[in-house]
């Protein structure tokens, strides 16, 4: 049963990790994808090729959703190519770890402005879409860190619980126009960025993890899928934690 059936989605941070494995399933569930990517135009070209493989219309779009007049161009511009905008994921993201007394200012600014700034860019844009359409769900990643804090993480973790009060007040502005915004917090995923990691450290996560196990993009995935289709049509301002159990 395909879920999102001709259902129109963007994605940001779509080419590899996480948003990868959000575009392949969506796919999968029949929704057209849009997604963005900051430099890799050979995975984005090969990925707008595997999702075509599916049925659905693909295309990527190099932009930075960090950049206020880049978010409103892009949203101008899968309007343009796909019509309506009916999922927004807001997944890109990144990290720049370190001890508070180490962290520099433009670190500091920099996870802000890419995890955190781009949600509200991105909402700002699409919500003309949406309101006119009375319809949209909003998908943003936050992170267990975001909810627990980690030490060497401060700027990742205010960035991702600052994602958290922001969905929830989105939720309150827009759900009368039956525009849902929910949270997905991840716990441990194993993507590219984490097979740099030690073994050993790696190791010691899994089995501090109920479930004994990482995540995969497609846990996440499947979690997405839920939230973007119409099963979840009664819920908004909620945080879903997609963690095997590290937080109960």
């Amino acid at each position: 049963m395909k879920l999102l059936e001709g259902k129109n989605a963007i994605i940001t941070g779509g080419s590899r990790g996480i948003g990868k494995g959000i575009a392949e399933v969506f796919a999968k569930h029949g929704a057209n994808i849009a997604f963005t990517y900051a430099s890799s135009i050979t995975a984005a070209n090969e990925l707008e090729k595997d999702l075509a493989s599916l049925g659905v219309k693909a295309k990527g779009y190099q932009s930075n959703a960090a950049n206020y007049e880049e978010a409103q161009e892009l949203i101008k511009q899968v309007g343009e190519d796909f019509g309506a905008i009916d999922i927004v994921v807001n997944n890109a993201g990144i990290t720049k770890d370190n001890l508070l007394m180490r962290m520099t200012e433009e670190d500091f600014d920099a996870v802000i402005d890419v995890n955190l700034k781009s949600v509200f860019n991105m909402t700002k844009a699409v919500q003309r879409t949406m309101l006119k359409q009375r319809s949209g769900s909003i998908i943003n990643m936050s992170s267990v860190v975001g909810v627990k804090g980690n030490a060497g993480q401060s700027n990742y973790a205010a960035s991702k619980a600052g994602i958290i009060g922001f969905s929830k007040s989105m939720a309150l502005e827009l759900g009368s126009r039956n525009i849902r915004t929910n949270v997905i917090a991840p716990g441990f995923i194993e993507t590219e960025m984490t097979e740099k990691l030690d073994e050993k450290t790696v190791e010691g996560w899994r089995d501090s993890i109920p479930l004994k196990r990482g995540g995969t993009p497609e846990d996440i995935a499947n979690a997405c899928v839920f939230l973007a289709s119409d099963l979840s049509s009664y819920i908004t301002g909620q945080v879903i934690h997609v963690n095997g159990g590290m937080l109960t």
